[in-house]
């Protein structure tokens, strides 16, 4: 998935709550009505994504959800620091490496959980409409693959 800045801040600015309560010690417990998703600009058009605690754009841990459509292609990319996540809903297929490549991608349904080391370039296709989870040591964005698709 591709977190873009736009998508960061609009949803900081939304979950702002959130994250201040977590770094006060105060416990942050939300149902999915209270989750707010923002609108994915550029390359994320068409996705949208919710901060569920932390701030993404910063670093320290954080956790942010992530709604896809059925065929969005997040292109080859890394992150500086390891990221976890957890397929919620839909399916995506997930590969490796500096091009997209589906006959050597594995198909991941939901329960399925992917822990990516930093510096690993991969991708995905989201198969139906999809929800991950995605957790991990910020900033949370993408650093693309020069080329790479």
């Amino acid at each position: 998935m591709k977190v873009t800045p736009a998508i960061v801040f609009i949803a900081a600015i939304l979950v702002a709550g959130v994250s201040a309560a977590t770094a006060a010690g105060t416990v942050v417990a939300l149902n999915p009505s209270a989750m707010h998703f923002a609108a994915g600009t550029g390359s994320a058009k068409g996705t949208s994504a919710a901060i569920l605690t932390g701030n993404p754009a910063k670093a320290g841990p954080s956790v942010i959800r992530v709604k896809m459509p059925d065929g969005y292609v997040n292109k080859p990319h890394y992150h500086a620091n390891p990221e976890y996540i957890t397929i919620i809903s839909g399916s995506v297929l997930f590969g490796t490496g500096d091009t997209v490549n589906k006959s050597a991608a594995k198909l991941y349904g939901p329960g399925s959980f992917i822990a990516v080391p930093a510096g690993v370039h991969h991708w995905s296709i989201v198969q139906g409409e999809t929800v991950e989870q995605i957790g991990g040591n910020g900033p949370l964005n993408n650093l693309p693959i020069k080329g790479g698709m």
